[in-house]
């Protein structure tokens, strides 16, 4: 008999609890039982309609770094233009940085956070 079978007896549950359930569960999304709490974080954002601004701006608010995949949004290019210049204001007003990775993926970082964005790579000083 496991340990939350005898837990469940004593307090008086049938239920067998599935721990693989409850960890996969959304309530456990956003818990991290191995590290403690971080001082800020990289959040992947997909970024799907306008309205998902303000997400953005909260979480940089929150001095949180995005991952913005735009992949979605990309269908729509006048759209994502948009978008695109929308964030850029606010992030030259925050003084923020934003720098795009590759086709679809675009870095957001919040203020007084600079992305180097040097082509070549860095030679060690000899």
């Amino acid at each position: 008999m496991s340990l939350f079978n005898k837990l469940g007896g004593v307090l008086g549950t049938s239920k067998e609890l599935d721990v693989e359930e409850y960890m996969n569960s959304a309530e456990m999304e956003n818990v991290d039982v191995i590290n403690e709490p971080a001082d800020f974080y990289v959040k992947p954002v997909a970024l799907r309609e306008e309205t998902d601004l303000e997400l953005i701006e909260a979480e940089l608010q929150k001095r949180n770094i995005i991952l913005l995949n735009i992949s979605e949004l990309a269908k729509r290019p006048n759209t994502l233009k948009g978008v695109i210049d929308k964030l850029k204001e606010y992030i030259s007003k925050t003084n923020g940085d934003i720098a795009r990775l590759d086709e679809v993926k675009i870095l957001l970082t919040p203020s007084k956070v600079k992305i180097i964005k040097s082509k070549k790579a860095q030679q060690p000083h000899q």
